[in-house]
């Protein structure tokens, strides 16, 4: 059983969420954001402890305001695969199915923002804005699974850590001020390379590897092993082997 505590909200003032503009309450009007009031509730995880087992019932859903989660399918061998990313703003459940499809782990300190389940399908029948949104965020997971596919399935090693890279620096960057400028950006890594070396499909060996190849040749600059500065978008995104032109959009 999963081990969580729930908190007051981090900011009572949903107009001040860190990912309000990305959330599934993006387009929520002020008397929508009152309804969602009276059903949310948070909730916090410290690393490495699990959110849901796959199979268990989930009477919740929820966003993730701050920190990372893993989504992980186990086999019925034991064999474990990390299959997704929960970063801030992602959603977490599914409406209209009560059981978990995946194991859910905060690989970070995590803090979601939790809607009970039955009264949240209620409202996505009654408020077009969060079924519109949900809509688009459930088409951008289905776009972003079909990258992934590309990913583990033909680029190298330098380019599969290079694209894991850039997902995390553009959702950082999308959930700051909007710049003109995207020169240089800095985050925190939220993957161990164990844990990144599981989601990609390389062996740890390859992962230090190469994140020292990257840094060795400017594409990255690194503070101990968590802390990246991408000092030029457009040259971490010629690392990727996609046909991108212009950096990424956030």
């Amino acid at each position: 059983m999963s081990v969580h505590r729930d908190i007051r909200s981090p900011t009572q003032d949903c107009g001040e969420c860190p990912i309000r503009h990305r959330a599934v309450c993006a387009r929520c009007e002020t008397d929508e954001l009152a309804q969602l009031e009276q059903i949310k509730y948070y909730r916090s995880y410290q690393a490495g402890q699990t959110v849901i087992w796959s199979g268990d019932k989930m009477d919740f859903v929820a966003s993730v305001v701050t920190g990372i989660a893993t989504l992980t399918q186990t086999m019925e061998d034991g064999r474990r695969q990390m299959v997704g990313l929960l970063l801030p703003s992602d959603f977490v459940g599914r409406p209209g199915r009560s059981a978990a499809a995946y194991d859910v782990t905060a690989t970070t300190d995590l803090v979601m923002c939790c809607f009970r389940r039955k009264p949240f399908e209620e409202m996505m029948a009654s408020t077009p804005h969060i079924a519109h949104r949900l809509l688009e965020m459930t088409l951008d997971e289905l776009d972003a699974a079909r990258e992934w596919m590309l990913l583990l399935g033909r680029k190298t090693a330098r380019e599969k850590i290079s694209s894991l890279l850039a997902i995390i620096a553009r959702r950082d960057a999308s959930l700051k001020e909007p710049r003109a400028d995207l020169g240089a950006i800095t985050f925190d890594l939220p993957l161990t390379r164990e844990e990144m070396a599981d989601y990609l499909g390389l062996t740890l060996e390859t992962v230090s590897r190469q994140m020292s190849a990257l840094k060795r040749d400017g594409i990255i600059t690194l503070d101990g092993k968590r802390h990246v500065t991408i000092p030029s978008v457009d040259a971490l995104m010629e690392e990727t082997g996609d046909d991108s032109d212009g950096g990424f959009l956030v």
